[in-house]
């Protein structure tokens, strides 16, 4: 699927419409397009996101879903809808987690797991140094998600409307949108 961004829609926001999930083998170099996962980028803006300032971040124990995979130190940062992990001695990301159709899970005190809903049995585990760090890292990764942002815009819509008997979105002309209505499979 192309990223064409909607109108006065971020391009990180237009990023988040794909589904992916990253594969650093399939990762191809020096390319301006390039596939990764199920998603197409531009490497230098995915690039020059994960440059930009957190949202959260620290250095925290990582566990890829790859067998054999051990717990190592990540530097760890989200972007908006993105969670970029770093080598903790490196500037540039080894990988990204596109925070859309996943399950953010809670497993121990000081464990979290992100999933994908089309393969649950594949998760990146995550482990804190508290249990306070832990459910801080649940709490904001699960907001990051452009679904969680609609949903939001949407009951606060309702909401405003009720108190006021007007449509807040309409001074925009964007009230009757597809992406602003309750219901599945409107985005």
């Amino acid at each position: 699927r192309g990223l064409r961004p909607e109108v006065g829609e971020p391009k990180a926001r237009a990023l988040a419409r794909a589904e992916a999930r990253p594969s650093r083998a399939r990762r191809p170099e020096g390319r301006r397009w390039a596939w990764w996962g199920a998603m197409r980028y531009n490497e230098r803006e995915l690039l020059s996101l994960s440059r930009q300032p957190a949202e959260k971040a620290a250095e925290i124990l990582m566990r890829v879903p790859k067998k054999g995979s051990v717990l190592k130190k990540r530097l760890v940062k989200l972007v908006v809808n993105f969670l970029f992990y770093f080598r903790t001695d490196e500037a540039e990301p080894i990988g990204a987690l596109l925070l859309e159709h996943c399950r953010i899970h809670q497993e121990e005190n000081h464990v979290f797991s992100i999933g994908f809903l089309e393969e649950p049995d594949r998760k990146y585990y995550f482990e804190c140094d508290t249990a306070e760090q832990c459910q801080e890292w649940v709490e904001v990764l699960r907001r990051a998600s452009y679904e969680f942002m609609r949903s939001s815009l949407v009951f606060y819509r309702n909401e405003i409307q009720k108190m006021t008997g007007k449509d807040p979105l309409e001074q925009y002309g964007i009230s009757e949108e597809a992406r602003f209505q309750l219901g599945v499979g409107k985005l």
